[in-house]
């Protein structure tokens, strides 16, 4: 089972409600991959989706430690694979805790590691749309994710106008 959304956002304020939107429904497993260029929003997503899960901390990019751990209402591991240039490297970073464990897994650069993400999951694109407006699609794979995408679509349905929302 797989859902998809399109949404469209004209600032980081509004990226980072889309992502506590969808980080309100996670729960212990979940695993958010997140794509996009550099200065797209990736972790500007992540914080909104840290927020939602109880961590009022400053949230920021791992780049040189790879992995950020958080402390929510659940582990929240933030992990940066942008500086992996093989995908064999993730599994120096004992990478089962993260990606399958008891907190949640919200994971930069996701696609330089496609063979370590779970089946059931979120998929975050971020594009450029010109200024500070961005493209975000998202693809929930399997119930549970495809139940999180539903509610975060409806709130967030509920909270713009149709001049927010392609």
């Amino acid at each position: 089972m797989s859902a998809r959304a399109h949404f469209r956002t004209s600032s980081p304020e509004e990226t980072r409600a889309l992502g506590r939107l969808i980080g309100a429904g996670l729960e212990a497993g979940s695993f958010v991959g997140f794509v996009g260029e550099l200065g797209s929003g990736k972790t500007v997503a992540i914080q909104g989706a840290a927020r939602a899960l109880g961590f009022d901390g400053h949230v920021s990019s791992p780049s040189f430690v790879i992995v950020n751990e958080y402390d929510g209402r659940l582990p929240i591991y933030h992990v940066d694979l942008y500086r992996v240039s093989d995908e064999r490297e993730v599994e120096d970073l004992d990478y089962r805790e993260f990606f399958f464990g008891d907190g949640v897994a919200l994971v930069e650069w996701a696609d330089r590691a496609p063979a370590f993400r779970p089946a059931e999951r979120i998929d975050v694109a971020i594009g450029l749309a010109g200024g500070n407006a961005r493209t975000i699609d998202v693809t929930a794979y399997g119930e549970r994710a495809a139940a999180v995408l539903a509610s975060a679509e409806a709130a967030w349905n509920r909270g713009h106008d149709a001049a927010c929302h392609d």
